[in-house]
């Protein structure tokens, strides 16, 4: 593999299933032309948020907005409101006929039963991201990952922390990341996504993506298109991690002595990142 001449350029979005960014888009009402901005942007996946992006007296009108420009050919994911809301139902009836609608991240996720109810009520194959938000959520995200039509994990860190106490800080919110991270990776789902950096909170954005990334996560929620480039560049294979995996592995071929350590997670670590790279379009 050699690098791309164009690596620092993304000329593709990723499938979902490694996507880094997830910007959440309010969903307001007439908000064709910023849901267009958006996926002009630099996220890799743009959801339409009805739920948190809007105060409860507007999410009507939203969620016609939204489901107005999925219907004139627009595509893109919509965050709905989690299946004990009054709107859940709602939003289902009107955004599961969309032919732009790519995917549903569903609010506020405690257990399958959520998964399994708003998938079926999805078209088949419709890719349904649980957001886990709570302390029940997490105690039952192993369940949550098995569930059908569960696709990925989110961490709505926000909502979390507003549940348990727990502050923000890095050590404290270890066990729900990295609970998140076994839970996906038992059930065979793509590795999951983290929470945001508040807009307020810019200058924290590279120490907050290292975190993620230390955790096994390998994506992140957004709040602000412009963190997305940020984002997408710290949360994939940098060019010294290339070619650290390619020299590991020229090593483990042609060993000049006794191997440091067990041979197979220094070969596979190398391998993994070599072939995230290569889906990413960073090498080729």
């Amino acid at each position: 593999m050699s690098l791309s001449s164009d690596a620092p350029v993304r000329t593709r979005r990723p499938h979902w299933s490694l996507a880094r960014t997830w910007l959440l888009q309010p969903g307001t009402p007439d908000g064709h032309e910023a849901f267009d901005a958006a996926v002009a942007g630099h996220a890799d996946v743009v959801v339409l948020d009805v739920e948190d992006g809007l105060p409860d007296a507007r999410k009507p009108a939203g969620r016609q907005s939204v489901a107005e420009w999925l219907f004139a050919g627009g595509q893109g994911w919509v965050r709905i409101n989690s299946t004990t809301s009054p709107y859940w139902a709602a939003d289902l009836n009107a955004l599961s006929g969309a032919p732009g609608l790519l995917g549903v991240m569903l609010a506020k996720t405690e257990s399958a039963d959520d998964v399994a109810a708003t998938s079926s009520r999805l078209p088949a194959g419709t890719p349904v991201v649980a957001l886990v938000e709570s302390a029940v959520g997490v105690e039952s995200v192993s369940d949550v990952a098995r569930a059908p039509g569960c696709a990925r994990i989110a961490f709505g860190v926000g909502d979390f922390r507003r549940d348990t106490g727990m502050s923000a800080d890095p050590m404290t919110l270890a066990y729900p990341r990295a609970q998140l991270v076994i839970a996906s990776r038992a059930a065979g789902l793509p590795a999951p996504v983290d929470g945001p950096t508040l807009r307020a909170q810019a200058a924290d954005l590279a120490t907050d993506t290292a975190v993620t990334k230390a955790a096994g996560m390998t994506g992140r929620l957004c709040l602000d298109s412009a963190h997305a480039e940020t984002v997408n560049a710290l949360l994939s294979p940098s060019p010294r991690e290339i070619d650290e995996a390619r020299a590991t592995l020229a090593r483990l071929d042609a060993p000049a002595g006794p191997y440091d350590g067990s041979v197979g997670p220094t070969r596979a670590r190398a391998e993994a990142v070599l072939d995230y790279a290569a889906k990413l379009g960073l090498v080729h």
